[in-house]
């Protein structure tokens, strides 16, 4: 037992004790996952918050196989950036190195960054109307009429404040189009604060009814604004000190993962759906190639993206804001069921939906009813921040993530229990076919909308692809004997 216990590899960070024991029990999360029982004890037994650190933190410092796929990813985005340095200067004369993508993506920024003000003096806002509901709640305490009056009329001070912040934002960027990164930093902002102000809210409405804790301070509040996390509480579990070399390693990789985003959209998608839609009628053949083409970037479209935000971003403001429990994502990657892939994906959005959707309803309105729910809320959301960064309405992502993942539910509870290795498989299956009808179906729309002729029919929600350009069948495809070979 001892000489076990000796094998199992350490982690120093320095003289911080917190650190040491938070990377210990993300070690002792990650082995026991190969325990069905150890795992399921653990994460019953575990608090809300406490220190841990994020699963490839973990992986990457002490399994010499994932680093070494963490290489071969750096190596792609190598050869990536040499395959386009080469294409620019062959065809263009000049280096580029991605750039231009870069740039039209996060256009006009100041304009986004004056829309995030805006969001963030709404959230701020928030907090100087919380203290004066619970003052004038403490002055009539004695009057249940008018505490209940007083009750409703805090509520609607808060659906009004939500309504707010979301309908300035949404207007602005129907009405004037935005560029397309600029638009979704915005939006997703946009939804954080929302849920932010919601959590907030629900935290502190008992404690203004019953007057026996304080409210938070502004420090607290302000801090929970910025820190990774969608679920309020006064005090989190805090690091002694900020390891800035982390904080800007994972920003490092935050700026080579646009770029990854930006090489592949240079080199994969745009020579296949750049002309779409300049001429009349495309080929079916053409079309179907396209898609196909896109599934290999989408994936590692998704994967860079899911690294960039769950892991890098959170990482480097937990990291400056001390911020302790960095378990923003588990290991949804071996996964066999979809309903613990939903769970593990993001812990942070999955945590609140859980909270402030899931468990109230569930009481009154059944299980069914308020995972149907959740999935719809989740997918509507996702769906207007594609709308408003994109310049149009294709609920694509929708459909695959409100319906067919909704699907998928009941059709892997039981599969995944016989054949875990099969059911791993087909979820893998599905997110190379999703990511690339993703890719392939929001290209095919925008350069539709930015190629065909302006008409009077054209709409924010009628997808334009439909109808330009027209996809034809090529009249003289064969099939032939693929044994029989010719000399």
């Amino acid at each position: 037992m001892c000489s076990e216990l000796q094998k199992r590899p350490q982690v120093t960070f320095g003289c911080d004790p917190q650190r040491k024991e938070m990377s210990q029990r993300r070690i002792r999360g990650v082995t026991g996952t190969q325990n069905g029982n150890v795992a399921q004890e653990e994460k019953h037994n575990s608090p809300e918050f406490t220190y841990r650190e994020s699963p490839l933190t973990v992986l990457l410092e002490h399994s010499l196989h994932i680093r070494a796929i963490y290489h071969i990813f750096v190596v792609i985005l190598l050869v990536l950036l040499c395959d386009t340095v080469i294409y620019d200067l062959i065809e263009r004369g000049k280096i580029n190195i991605g750039v231009t993508s870069v740039l039209r993506g996060f256009g006009d920024i100041r304009r986004g960054v004056k829309l995030w003000l805006f969001e963030l003096a709404v959230a701020l806002a928030f907090y100087p109307a919380l203290r004066i509901y619970g003052l004038v709640r403490n002055i009539i305490k004695h009057h249940a009429s008018l505490c209940k009056i007083w009750a409703v009329f805090g509520i609607l001070c808060v659906v009004g404040l939500e309504l707010v912040l979301v309908a300035v934002p949404v207007r602005d960027l129907a009405n004037t189009y935005l560029a397309l990164a600029s638009s979704a930093v915005v939006t997703c902002e946009m939804f954080r604060f929302v849920m932010k102000i919601c959590a907030a809210a629900v935290a502190c409405a008992p404690r203004c009814h019953s007057g026996n804790e304080p409210l938070p301070t502004i420090s607290q509040y302000v801090y929970f604004l910025f820190a990774p996390t969608l679920i309020y509480r006064d005090e989190y579990p805090r690091t002694k000190k900020i390891r800035w070399g982390v904080v800007v390693f994972h920003f490092l990789e935050v700026s080579a993962i646009i770029f990854y985003n930006s090489f592949l959209w240079e080199r994969f998608i745009l020579p296949y759906w750049s002309d779409y839609g300049k001429e009349a009628q495309v080929e079916a053949g053409t079309v179907v190639r396209g898609m196909f083409a896109c599934v290999l970037p989408g994936v590692i479209s998704f994967l860079c993206g899911f690294y960039c935000l769950l892991h890098a971003w959170h990482n480097a403001f937990a990291e400056m804001l001390t911020f302790g429990d960095r378990l923003f994502y588990e290991d949804w990657w071996t996964q066999s069921r979809f309903s613990s892939y939903y769970r593990a994906w993001n812990r942070i959005v999955h945590a609140w939906l859980r909270d402030h959707i899931y468990r109230p309803l569930a009481p009154r309105a059944g299980r069914a009813v308020s995972t149907l729910l959740v999935f719809l809320v989740s997918a509507a959301a996702h769906e207007v921040i594609l709308a408003l960064s994109f310049g149009f309405f294709y609920p694509v992502l929708m459909v695959e993530f409100g319906v067919f993942g909704l699907l998928m539910l009941p059709l892997t509870a039981n599969s995944s229990r016989r054949y875990p290795n099969t059911s791993n498989l087909m979820m893998w299956l599905s997110f190379f076919i999703g990511n690339g009808l993703l890719w392939s179906l929001y290209t095919m729309e925008y350069f539709s909308r930015k190629n065909c002729p302006v008409s009077e029919d054209d709409s924010f929600f009628v997808p334009k692809s439909w109808s330009c350009p027209e996809i034809v069948l090529k009249p003289n495809w064969t099939f032939q004997n693929p044994f029989y070979i010719i000399y």
